[in-house]
């Protein structure tokens, strides 16, 4: 039997429970707006993998403490500003089956609203001199705008290669979990080379976690609850397209190209390109690589002592791969 996420999370249940009145107080704002802006995201907030996994990660290395909680409040804070951006950016009117910010109190109070969380972020750090921490994640801001604006530039042109792909992903969604968990080590004592080994770990996990997403949309009878085909609606180039196109003809990739500019919304496209993965064994590609990605991450970890919270970190790390298969 799989190992739930209660059971993962039983290993930092103390924390976990502790956490929660960090992050309530870190929403809260004087405005009216702002305040119920944070309220309902609180209400709504999602699995919290991510402080879970600076959790985990600071127990491999000593005793979770108040350095700890402040990271994973950040951390929290730009991922829920991340993630009502992205909604603004993508005009998405729902947000895990509830409706988003921007759909309740239109784009520019969403966009100031995520501007608001991620400032607050950046205070706690400074009023506690967490400079190392500051560091850290302004980092991983850069690394997500860089490469939120790469894919926008290569998708026009349907010209992203599987390297240009990778280096997306690890900006966009690996550097997240990478400074979750190097951020979690450090805040308890790690040396420089665990704390890299962390954010190593945390890098091939990340993009395991996407390319399993990727995997999700070409499979009409997948169980994620996302549906399928919204990366080729959206003329997204993610990992089974890019193998589509690399074992094409030039002119299949030029009419599979054109077919997704011109009719890429219409369900007998979207139904065509994957047929076309299915026949091309895009799929088995995809999960090969997931599955080597996953084995470094696995190799991260083997380099750190053996402890309950490694244990958990590896549960967590098949935990959010398996879960929707």
């Amino acid at each position: 039997m799989m190992t739930t996420l209660d059971n993962i999370k039983s290993a930092v249940s103390d924390e976990l429970e502790r956490f929660e009145a960090f992050y309530k107080d870190a929403l809260h704002s004087d405005n009216f707006l702002l305040d119920k802006i944070g309220r309902y995201t609180l209400k709504h907030k999602g699995k919290q993998l991510r402080p879970l996994f600076v959790f985990l990660s600071a127990k491999c290395f000593g005793e979770v403490n108040e350095s700890t909680f402040r990271a994973a409040t950040f951390i929290e804070l730009l991922h829920s500003a991340t993630l009502i951006h992205d909604d603004v950016v993508d005009d998405a009117a729902e947000r895990r089956g509830f409706a988003s910010i921007n759909a309740l109190y239109k784009n520019k109070i969403a966009v100031l609203a995520g501007d608001y969380l991620l400032s607050k972020g950046m205070m706690i750090a400074l009023k506690n001199r967490d400079y190392q921490m500051l560091d850290m994640i302004s980092e991983t801001v850069k690394n997500m705008s860089e490469g939120e604006i790469f894919q926008l530039e290569k998708a026009k042109r349907f010209d992203i290669s599987e390297d240009d792909y990778y280096q997306i992903i690890e900006k966009k969604t690996a550097s997240l979990i990478a400074s979750c968990c190097a951020i979690g080590a450090v805040s308890t004592g790690a040396t420089p080379e665990q704390s890299e080994a962390m954010r190593q770990f945390g890098i091939n996990a990340g993009i395991a976690f996407q390319i399993r997403d990727d995997i999700f949309d070409y499979q009409p009878n997948n169980h994620s609850g996302k549906g399928y085909g919204n990366d080729i609606r959206e003329h997204k180039m993610t990992l089974p397209l890019i193998h589509i196109l690399k074992n094409s003809s030039a002119i299949e990739r030029t009419l599979i190209i054109s077919k997704i500019r011109l009719s890429g919304k219409r369900q007998k496209t979207i139904d065509s390109i994957i047929r076309q993965a299915n026949e091309k064994n895009s799929l088995q590609y995809c999960e090969e690589k997931m599955n080597f990605f996953i084995q470094q991450a696995e190799n991260q970890l083997n380099n750190i002592k053996d402890c309950d919270s490694r244990t958990a970190l590896k549960q967590l790390l098949y935990y959010c791969i398996k879960r929707e298969i």
